[in-house]
Parts: C-alpha cells; structure tokens; sequence
C-alpha cells in the first residue's frame, strides 16, 4: 500500500463547475442516429420512432447538451435534405463515413429528441462545402420565430416557435486533410469570421465556437490557433479543442496517464488564445470548447475502413474494458480542474459510435463501463470547482515521463456544504491510501456516499448478454476521523466520495 494526499480548502476555487461540461454528441455516423436513437418499430419506440430505452440512458447519463449533427458529417450535410415530408426527402452519400444518408432524421426530428432528453442543443454549421448563406439559412430556420420565408417552413412543418439555439460551432475540424473541405488556417479564419459577423447581424448574443486544431499531435497545433484567432477573436467565444486517447503499443501505463496530454493541450490552447488577445489590445476572454474527447481505438479503426455504400454500417464501435472507464473517468478530472477556461465539453459519441451507451437493433440498450464515471460526475459535481494540490508517489511512462500515482479534483457546494472527490489511481498493482484534511471546511463532515470503479481484470467489458459485469461499488471503509477523510484506493481504480455535514 502507499500513501497520497490531497490537500485543498473551500477558499480556494478554480470556478463553478459549468453544466455543459457533461455534454454529449449526436452525429449521423454508423449507428448513432439510426438503431441509436431512432428506430421506429423497436419495443420501446414512441410515436415519433425514438428508442424510450435509449432516452432512459441518456438521461441517467446526465447529459446536459448534445452536439450535432457532426463532426466530419457535417461538412458535406445538406440540412434542408432533412425537413418536410419524409417522402420528398432525398438519400445522399456520406463521404466522411462512406455510407448513406436517409434523412428520415433531420433538425426537426432531432430537436424533438432534444426535448424529451432534455437537453441543450449545440449546432454545428458546415464550412467545408457550404459557408455564410447556409449558416444565415439554418439559423432563421431554427430561430426565427415567424413572418420570413425560413421560419414560415419551420412553422407549416409542425415546429411553431423557434428552437432557440444558442450556441453554433462554425465547422468541424477544417484543419484536418480528411475533412471535406479542408482549408488553411487563412482559409478558414476568414470563413469563420465572416460567418460569425453575419450570425450576430441576426443575433448578437449566439455563442460561437470556432474550430481549433482536431488533435494536439496535428503538426499545424498551435500556428492554427493563433492564424484562426487572429481574424475571429473579436467575433467568436469559444475555441475547440478535439482529442482520443487509446493504448498505443499496450503501452497501459501511459494510457493510464492520459489525462496529463489533455491539462498539456488545454493549457497550450489557452497560451496561445491569451497571447492573441493580448497582441489585439482586448480584454476579452475566449473559452474553450473540447467538444470531442473519448477513448478510441484509432488503430483498430484504420484497420477496417468501410467498402460498401451502406444505412447506418456498424463503424467504430468500440467496446469499452475497465482501463477505458478508469481513463475516461480521469478524462472527467481534467476537464473540472479547468472550468476557469474548458466551459463546455461534449464526450463523443452518445449511443453505439465510441459511445457509453449500446444498442443492438430490435433488442436491448446497455451501458458500457465509461458510462458510469461519466453518469457519477455529472450528479455529484456540483457548486465550485476546488483548487487541489496533490501528494502522492510517481512513475515512469513511456510517453510523458514521471507521473503521480494519484490525480483528483474536487468540488464543494457552498449552500449545501457537500463536498466531492473525485479521484484515480494510476499504479496497476497496488492500492493507495489516500488521505485529505477537511476541517478547514468549518464543519464536522460524514460520508454521503463513495464508490469505486475496478476489477481485478482491467480487460472485463459490459456486453449484450451480461451488460452488469463492471459497475461502480461501494466503496469500503472510507471515514471521516479528526477531520480528516481516509480512503484506500484500489490499483487501476476511479472513485467518487461526497461528503455531507454531519448530523
């Protein structure tokens, strides 16, 4: 066993945590709209074909905003192919995913979805084949509420007030040589804050999102954030931050470790954002957007690109084990240690496509072992993010050098007085004990609840036929003694502690 510590106190805040940093993301690929999200004819279909079993999860996930409709998708996507009577619609090809598009789900249907599920809808608007007239035109048909020819068709097509969408993503990872209209950062700076200029001529107070670099390895990382802030800073809120992690050469302590590249990227982003701002004389404030972040088996991928011209193929469904959990978990760590600047975020994907929930079509929904961490966080974080600093033992990985042991983050609801850890431990065969002062929090504080997320085996995953193998436990033993909590971590583990005041 060895010891870590945490110390941090109700003082010392990083920011509230935002909602949006549990957000989620809906693209037409694979399987996530069709037999995710939408099958008509399923047991548990609603009138208008959506999967009951499927809402259920996304709600007990704890999802708070959803991106869509892409993604690669979205730089070849039509949106008018999508609304009106489904028999007018048309069948277009998906070069992203090399598969076809239906269009039996379009922004209505999705916007339907959205409010059972409850959740906040982020847009993205294609600037790889299409750019300024298009976004004007999905956003008066979206938003505006009557009297124009766009919203007059919105109306006569069942949806008779606006949809209110607030927050637009001007494209999807246009730095990329695979995306459908790839453009240099010129390119797509002038693009993007031409477009953004337009949306606040319509609407002032839309949140746009700019598209950043789609990985921190990208060999244009950085220059890109710095050319594209150069011509949008003063138009756009938010920068987009995209990043996967897997185990590269079953090298598992690295990935275990994951977290450390995704504090180095947001860190870098935020450098590179702040020294644009500060050549442009502003004191304004750009945020960021990480919304793609998961676990993802890339190289299983790129093994197994898709041949045929298919509805919905089967195309990256990974199914998750207990080491993908323990990092996503982590993955969740980082992005609340920086609420000060990382405001929203969106895991991809939501169902079947690198996704926390499965389906199989006619047949059952599941949750996969990321599900959990994801679904804890989302209920027990609440109030203000804590500064931490962190004591623990280190070691040595292949990709980023020493690494502590332990990471964790914490918050605390001053109108409740709830305090949460969440934290992980990295060493695969040896448990931490793990102690953390909280007197200074001026009460005397009980456990509410802990739980831990492990197995002896790091490889066990949730499947169709037993789809309970991993979940979170109880956590034994934890207490809270002369002001100070103890716990005993499990190797390869992830826990949630909330505290509460006592009696």
């Amino acid at each position: 066993m060895t010891d870590a510590q945490i110390r941090l106190d109700p003082g010392f805040t990083v920011a509230p945590v935002s909602r949006r940093t549990f957000g989620s993301f809906v693209e037409h690929m694979g399987r996530g709209v069709y037999t995710g999200i939408y099958e008509p004819g399923h047991p548990t279909a609603d009138a208008d074909g959506f999967r009951q079993d499927v809402l259920d999860l996304a709600r007990e996930l704890g999802v708070t905003v959803v991106r869509y409709p892409g993604g690669n998708f979205v730089s070849g996507y039509r949106w008018e192919d999508g609304v009106g009577p489904r028999p007018g619609r048309p069948v277009r090809r998906d070069l992203a995913w090399h598969s076809l598009e239906t269009n039996e789900v379009g922004v209505d249907e999705f916007m339907s979805w959205a409010r059972k599920a409850g959740v906040e809808v982020m847009y993205a608007l294609n600037l790889g084949t299409r750019g300024v007239q298009e976004a004007l035109d999905v956003h008066e048909y979206l938003n505006h509420p009557d009297r124009t020819h766009l919203a007059e068709q919105r109306r006569a097509n069942g949806a008779d007030e606006p949809y209110g969408i607030r927050m637009f993503c001007l494209g999807n990872e246009l730095d990329g040589p695979w995306q459908t209209g790839h453009k240099t950062a010129h390119e797509y700076g002038r693009l993007a804050g031409e477009t953004a200029r337009a949306l606040r001529s319509a609407d002032p107070d839309l949140e746009l999102v700019a598209c950043g670099s789609s990985g921190s390895s990208m060999p244009t990382f950085g220059t890109w954030e710095s050319e594209v802030l150069e011509l949008t800073y003063d138009t756009v809120d938010y920068i987009s931050a995209h990043a996967y992690y897997w185990p590269t050469n079953g090298d598992i302590g690295s990935f275990l470790a994951s977290a450390v590249d995704m504090d180095h990227f947001v860190n870098s982003v935020v450098a590179t954002a702040d020294s644009v701002g500060a050549r442009l004389k502003t004191a304004k404030r750009l945020m960021i957007s990480f919304d793609e972040w998961n676990v993802w088996y890339q190289d299983a991928h790129e093994a197994k690109q898709a041949t045929e011209w298919e509805v919905a193929p089967r195309v990256i469904e990974d199914t998750y084990n207990v080491a993908d959990a323990v990092v996503v978990g982590n993955l969740l760590i980082s992005l609340l240690r920086h609420s000060d600047r990382v405001t929203a975020a969106c895991q991809a994907q939501l169902v079947n496509v690198i996704a926390p929930i499965r389906t199989e079509p006619d047949g059952p929904a599941w949750r996969q072992t990321i599900f959990h961490p994801f679904a804890l966080t989302s209920r027990l974080a609440k109030g203000d993010v804590l500064r931490v600093e962190i004591s623990a033992p280190t070691y040595l990985t292949d990709r980023f050098g020493e690494v502590p042991l332990l990471d964790a983050v914490a918050t605390h609801d001053p109108q409740t007085g709830d305090l949460t850890v969440f934290a992980v431990n990295r060493h695969l065969t040896e448990g931490l004990d793990l102690t953390v002062p909280v007197a200074g929090f001026g009460h005397p504080m009980s456990v509410a609840e802990a739980w831990t997320l492990t197995d002896e085996d790091l490889y066990a995953v949730n499947t169709v036929d037993h789809p309970d193998r991993i979940v979170p436990h109880p956590t034994a033993g934890v207490t809270v003694d002369g002001g100070v909590l103890s716990a005993t971590l499990p190797p390869v583990s992830w826990s949630a502690i909330r505290l509460v005041r006592a009696g």
